[in-house]
């Protein structure tokens, strides 16, 4: 049976929900009985990083509260093993595939291939673009560019020309360029009216913190430490700048951004080496999948307030809000939600340096 889906589209006063249903297989087993266990498939690019092992943790003990079971796959950023993961996840008769992509591009593929099995599938916080994808997703990435890039411009000074390095994420992942879009649109009157020069930038490949160092250490090379910020697109390639203006002896002399909330970049945020973090409430966010995914498995209308076009269809979308963490505000985000225990983030700080 051919997987139906539903597009509706309904105009309300303030927003647009869309609306889309699946319909649940009636041929998963002979006689037509829904089984007594419903199964996700959970495709991940990586699980190296600790985020990505919360996201998993989250996820399946959300689903199995729901009545559910995970199958997780982790891909180690390889775009060949994760079609083959998706696959082996596709031949134990997943009922929902959720996808963390490596490549959101290659990828297509996989999408292709669950529908060819009337599998709906979920992307998870990455976009797949160039497909007909069910159902995407995330936080708001746009404006977690956005937030970076304000944070900035609302922390160097502003009776001087401030001189910035760039350093974006992975070119495979639509979220990396979905941060620099939403920092451009901050940066761009600054940098057209001289306040901010860009004087470095490059992509970190696979989100690697040593690719950060490289290319800080290449700014530093260039222009020696001349430069005020460092606009790093995640913690990992925070952490890597950081390394490097260590070495160089300038670690808490130039401002860095970053994003996620890991815990290594929260202790660097309290020591003073990195001045910001995007926390994104990830157990929401996992929470949030786990229902979703259970509800298609079982047939039942789901809704989106925005749609994200992936070079093919509007995506059906649902974004989660996020938060700016600084020095300031470290116990009223990610402590106060448990996030991260107050003796783990301060474990580096003396009692006296501690707001």
């Amino acid at each position: 049976m051919k997987l139906r889906i539903s597009l509706v589209v309904l105009s309300l006063i303030l927003s647009t929900l869309i609306g889309f249903s699946f319909s649940q297989r009636l041929d998963r087993q002979a006689d037509g009985a829904e089984k007594d266990r419903l199964l996700i498939g959970l495709s991940m690019d990586t699980l190296k990083e600790a985020r990505w092992q919360r996201d998993r943790d989250f996820l399946v003990a959300r689903a199995e509260s729901l009545g559910a079971s995970v199958l997780v796959q982790s891909a180690n950023s390889d775009d060949t093993r994760q079609i083959q993961d998706i696959q082996a996840l596709l031949s134990s008769k997943v009922d929902v595939l959720v996808i963390v992509p490596h490549n959101g591009k290659a990828m297509a593929k996989a999408v292709k291939m669950a529908h060819e099995a009337d599998i709906p599938v979920i992307a998870y916080d990455r976009l797949i673009t160039d497909c007909d994808l069910d159902l995407y997703i995330s936080f708001d990435n746009l404006r977690v560019g956005e937030m970076q890039a304000q944070y900035l411009v609302d922390t160097l000074p502003i009776d001087r020309k401030s001189r910035l390095v760039r350093i974006y994420g992975a070119k495979t992942d639509h979220n990396a360029v979905l941060f620099k879009q939403g920092q451009d649109n901050i940066l761009a009157p600054h940098i057209a009216s001289g306040r901010i020069e860009v004087v470095h930038e490059d992509w970190a490949e696979n989100w690697k913190p040593e690719m950060a160092k490289k290319i800080t250490n290449a700014a530093i090379t260039n222009h020696g430490a001349t430069f005020d910020a460092i606009l790093a697109s995640n913690d990992g390639t925070a952490g890597g700048a950081i390394q490097a203006l260590l070495e160089e002896g300038l670690d808490g002399k130039v401002v860095v951004t970053g994003q996620d909330a890991d815990l290594v970049a929260c202790q660097r945020i309290a020591a003073g080496t990195q001045a910001m973090s995007i926390y994104k409430p990830i157990k929401n966010l996992a929470n949030r999948v786990a229902e979703i995914a259970v509800a298609m498995a079982r047939g039942k209308p789901v809704i989106a307030r925005k749609g994200v076009h992936n070079n093919q269809v509007e995506v059906p979308s649902v974004m989660l809000e996020v938060t700016v963490v600084t020095k300031d505000n470290l116990r009223e985000t990610v402590i106060a939600d448990g996030f991260h225990a107050q003796e783990d983030v301060y474990r580096n700080v003396p009692d006296s340096d501690r707001k």
